[in-house]
């Protein structure tokens, strides 16, 4: 599937946030790679604008981190978040650093495998192998 075709890319871009405040973390990157087909959802690191479009539209809580705020959009499809998992680069850093793909900003395949590797859940090992082949042939 084109990656402007994806439900939640196509939710993602309904929201107009300017490209500059925000970056697709989690598992969005690996499917922006064509790494995976599906995702749960997208989560979205914002500061500025972005962050004060979603206050606009959803009320903050505690994400699953307890690390931060997160504001949940279409009934959990997009997770919008004030800074990433402990021990990853402060917002504005993962902003910067962000590399775009059709317009929309992800974070570098090398910081998702970091997060994957930290993690270490049951579901990231199989996305660690990926990203790691991903890695070694580009």
């Amino acid at each position: 599937m084109e990656l402007s075709k994806h439900p939640l890319v196509e939710k993602l871009r309904s929201l107009q946030f300017p490209h500059t405040d925000y970056v697709v973390a989690g598992s969005g990157p690996m499917l922006a790679h064509g790494l995976r087909e599906n995702v749960r959802d997208l989560d979205i690191v914002a500061r500025g604008v972005a962050w004060n479009l979603a206050l606009k539209l959803g009320d903050p809580v505690a994400p699953p981190s307890g690390h931060g705020r997160m504001i949940l959009l279409f009934e959990g499809a997009i997770e919008i978040f004030d800074r990433w998992l402990p021990g990853a680069k402060d917002p504005d850093e993962l902003i910067e650093s962000a590399e775009l793909i059709e317009g929309i900003p992800f974070c570098p395949l090398q910081d998702v495998l970091e997060w994957k590797i930290r993690s270490d859940r049951q579901k990231d090992r199989v996305d660690v192998k990926l990203i790691k082949e991903y890695l070694e042939r580009h």
